[in-house]
């Protein structure tokens, strides 16, 4: 692994009732090289800034996480580079989808995670926003 993970664990042990399936770190030490610093990622294309046409959390979250890795990619990393998310939501209820969804692109990345419930974000049909810090060793 590109990065020291403290403390590595999977969400389905620490929130058992919520079915999740994310692995995650307590803390992550990186040392050296290029960090990318991303803005928050919407359900909408990098290119020419057009919203998918879906409603449903967890294809926001595909489009998201998609968008990340692509400029992780385009930065000359890879998602196992990736060393923190800050996940935005606009309703409680839809955090499962959300978490499950982003728990495919970071299967034994183990970023660190904070997870928000926000009363709207910047469009009112996005549903999900993920910023996200990348380091790409030297």
């Amino acid at each position: 692994m590109a990065h020291t993970r403290i403390r590595p664990f999977n969400t389905r042990d620490t929130y058992p009732e919520q079915k999740l399936d994310n692995d995650l770190a307590q803390a992550v030490v990186t040392r050296g090289g290029r960090t990318v610093w991303m803005r928050g990622q919407c359900p909408q294309n990098l290119d020419d800034a057009r919203n998918i046409d879906s409603h449903d959390p967890a294809e926001q979250t595909h489009k998201v996480m998609q968008n990340i890795r692509q400029l992780i990619e385009e930065a000359g990393g890879g998602m196992e580079h990736l060393v923190k998310v800050v996940v935005y939501i606009t309703d409680v209820r839809h955090r499962e989808a959300v978490y499950r969804t982003m728990g495919e692109y970071i299967r034994g990345v183990h970023p660190v995670s904070t997870g928000l419930v926000v009363s709207a974000l910047a469009r009112p049909e996005w549903l999900v926003e993920i910023d996200a810090t990348a380091v790409i060793p030297d």
